[in-house]
């Protein structure tokens, strides 16, 4: 299990970065920005000098000189340590190599389907439909200038992996969206028996529950969604 430590992605960003050539904090930004990385791991100035003040206090990047340019701020070029070197090649090694569980918005959302009416449902789900094919779309005429750039398609690799779960997504939600449109899905009836009930204000129909899996729960984990120290 990643320690908390590895939490923030911005983390191994500046570690990768540093990885390439010393640089100062708003040259890291800069880089990042130029290969849209933003895209991939949240970025904002204030946020990256926290950062880097956090791997500095770790010893994992160091401050190798001070620059200032006219009437610029003073800028504090930073290096890789080796300590950082190691840090940086683990955590990697360890998100490429190890799943985890993430906690994703539209997976709570179809946990919680149920509590909108199928009525309801099904139009939103379309609505789904029709963004996730924008955004198909528009990953794919953005891979398409890449390769007209002439930029190695390894540098944007990230982008394949986005579009295929864009894909998955559109699937997955063109089927449940069918399966409601049809009266197909399994259980439809008694959602539909379930806020009928409810509007009119009768007890639910006998028997109807919703399952839960039989795991142990983790009060350390309710309202836990901090990024963790860098």
């Amino acid at each position: 299990m990643a320690s908390r430590s590895r939490s923030n992605p911005l983390a191994l960003a500046v570690l990768a970065c540093l990885y390439e050539r010393p640089m100062h904090p708003y040259e890291i930004g800069q880089t990042l920005r130029s290969r849209a990385k933003q895209e991939s791991i949240r970025l904002n100035y204030g946020s990256l000098y926290g950062v880097v003040e956090g791997l500095d206090r770790r010893r994992l990047i160091r401050a190798v000189e001070t620059t200032r340019e006219g009437r610029r701020p003073q800028r504090t070029v930073y290096e890789l340590t080796d300590r950082g070197a190691v840090e940086m090649h683990e955590w990697l090694s360890e998100l490429v190599a190890m799943p985890v569980k993430e906690y994703l918005q539209y997976e709570a959302a179809l946990s919680l389907l149920c509590a909108l009416p199928p009525d309801e449902a099904l139009p939103l789900l379309e609505q789904r439909c029709i963004a996730l094919e924008l955004k198909i779309e528009q990953s794919r005429a953005v891979q398409e200038t890449v390769i007209k750039r002439g930029l190695p398609r390894l540098l944007v690799i990230e982008d394949d992996y986005m579009r295929a779960l864009l894909e998955t997504d559109l699937e997955f939600t063109r089927r449940l969206a069918d399966g409601i449109r049809s009266g197909d899905i399994d259980g439809l009836a008694v959602w539909q028996q379930w806020h009928e009930a409810l509007r009119s204000g009768d007890p639910a129909p006998p028997g109807f529950t919703f399952p839960t899996p039989n795991s142990p729960a983790d009060d350390d984990s309710v309202g836990d969604d901090s990024p963790g120290e860098p």
